[in-house]
């Protein structure tokens, strides 16, 4: 048996964090942490560099936060990513700023992050405790501690801070929803975000592993004949479907999946026009007139995409390029600048970086993390319905709620 003023369940990002500012502030805290080891999760994510934060204000990190967004005012507006910045910068942890405002640790290295966080919480008298949380210990609406396997554990203030169900080998198993509902709270639909796209067709296969660089990428949903999402940047073919930062950015804006609903549309020259384009094509065609159009699409695209184009725009291969017509050549034009795939499905929720849905934040305040339901127990993190796109936000709503939590706890 152990008493604290604060057990934290969950010894990830925002756990970690959260167990150093409220020992800061002089508390007795505790984290219990079911590995062997804490952040596990926080060595992979940005592949395994950590991006951190990014560097923007309140308003935009919440334009970044497709699910409940003004939930996460209150606690934005009190730690922004200028003060996760600062906090990681004054324990050692140098920092750079790369493109889209990424902030990554100055060595590339997510251990110098995680480092940072457990060298703090180790320095502030943080006590951790290897064991699995099983069932909260509630008495007359008010949380008493926590029951795990090896043993109970008592504290005025209990703080969830187990992650979603994304990556469970890193520990994330979804645990924390357990405990949420035994205290009478509703958790939303459980659902992969920022997760690879399975598509229908098989041209993604024909040119697996080939990455794309300043091509633009759209989801359209058909049953509403909206756009959901448009972007720049990078995306990746691979045996299944698409991957990259485009897709799995795309893949935050989905719901419910059904056959024919989501088309994803690729535009592989997003800084030409239509005309431009078709003015390039004749361009490249008039070096080589005699040219099969198969073999003359070498400066135009990469060789790994080049069979599917060709086969997708119905053009025979071996016809001469002095012979295609203008019609043909406007076809091409049309699918280069809109490639079309047809979503099947996500990937499992396991290959997923971070989970939708969770506790429902209707529950939750949004001052303080506290549920509104038991007294003393506290939310913060991925365990709550609410989540970012990639670029750093999903860290920053980490440590904004993880900081709301350690200044009331």
């Amino acid at each position: 048996m152990s008493e604290n003023d604060v057990i934290i369940i969950g010894g990830g990002a925002a756990g970690l964090f959260c167990a150093v500012q409220s020992a800061w502030l002089g508390k007795k805290t505790a984290v219990i942490e079911h590995m062997k080891k804490p952040g596990r999760k926080l060595l992979i994510t940005g592949k395994g560099r950590c991006n951190v934060t990014n560097s923007c204000d309140a308003e935009t990190v919440m334009k970044n936060i497709p699910r409940n967004p003004s939930f996460m005012y209150s606690s934005l507006s009190r730690f922004a990513p200028e003060d996760t910045m600062a906090f990681f910068e004054s324990l050692g942890a140098e920092l750079k700023t790369e493109r889209g405002n990424r902030v990554f640790p100055k060595s590339d290295r997510a251990e110098t992050i995680l480092n940072a966080l457990v060298g703090a919480a180790e320095q502030a008298g943080v006590e951790f405790i290897y064991d699995d949380a099983r069932k909260l210990i509630v008495e007359d609406g008010r949380v008493k501690g926590v029951s795990c396997e090896k043993a109970e554990y008592y504290a005025q203030k209990v703080v969830v801070a187990t992650g979603g169900k994304s990556y469970p080998l890193t520990g994330s198993t979804g645990g924390g929803y357990k405990l949420a509902l035994q205290a009478g709270h509703r958790v939303t639909e459980i659902s992969p975000s920022l997760c690879p796209i399975v598509t229908e067709e098989r041209h993604c296969a024909e040119m697996m592993g080939l990455s794309l660089r300043n091509c633009t990428l759209t989801l359209h949903d058909d049953q509403t004949g909206r756009v959901l999402f448009s972007e720049l940047g990078e995306m990746l073919f691979t045996h299944f479907g698409l991957s990259g930062p485009l897709a799995l950015s795309a893949s935050a804006h989905m719901d419910r999946i059904t056959k024919g609903r989501y088309t994803v549309s690729i535009d592989l020259k997003p800084a030409l026009s239509h005309e431009k384009l078709d003015e390039r094509i004749l361009r490249d065609f008039s070096e080589y007139p005699n040219r099969d159009f198969s073999n003359a699409l070498k400066k135009l695209l990469p060789s790994k995409m080049i069979d599917t184009v060709v086969r997708l725009s119905g053009i025979e291969p071996y016809k001469k390029v002095n012979q295609i017509t203008r019609t043909e050549r406007g076809r091409l034009a049309e699918l280069l600048k809109d490639m079309r795939f047809s979503v099947r499905a996500l990937r499992p929720i396991e290959e997923a970086i971070i989970t939708r849905g969770g506790v429902d934040v209707r529950e939750i305040s949004p001052k303080t993390m506290e549920s509104k339901l038991v007294k003393g127990l506290y939310f913060i993190g991925e365990v709550l319905d609410v989540d970012g796109y990639t670029g750093g936000f999903n860290l920053q709503i980490a440590f904004s709620t993880a900081y709301a939590c350690a200044a009331d706890v």
